[in-house]
């Protein structure tokens, strides 16, 4: 199996059919200091295969695609993007990673993910 093709920049993958996801995302932008601390995309709209996802796991979680190529999902995707945007906001990505943190951030990111539809932001079609 060939290795996944590394991205120029790292990469945040979103459900850009989400509307409270794509509100989320929002705010991950006006924390990133530039453009060029990393790109962020809906899913949808990338070539999946050579950044080495699958649709499955965007599906499941934001994606993060380092510019190694290493895959990190859910809390620590966010974690990931925090850490690469300004400052002020590394250490809460950087929180994130400390045991018994990471568990209870990884919980609250799935329950925030069933409930995405019901949360500010969120529209029906978020519950798909």
């Amino acid at each position: 199996m060939p290795a996944p093709v590394t991205p120029r920049l790292p990469v945040l993958l979103f459900d850009g059919d989400c509307a409270f996801c794509s509100s989320s995302v929002r705010v991950l932008l006006r924390l990133r200091r530039s453009p060029a601390d990393y790109a962020v995309e809906p899913w949808q709209r990338v070539e999946l295969g050579p950044l080495g996802v699958t649709e499955q796991a965007c599906t499941e979680a934001v994606q993060w695609v380092a510019a190694d190529g290493r895959v990190s999902s859910a809390q620590d995707a966010v974690a990931r993007a925090l850490l690469a945007s300004r400052p002020w906001v590394r250490p809460l990505g950087a929180l994130v990673f400390v045991p018994g943190v990471r568990q209870a951030a990884r919980a609250a990111y799935f329950w925030v993910a069933r409930n995405r539809h019901r949360l500010p932001g969120g529209t029906p079609a978020c519950s798909v």
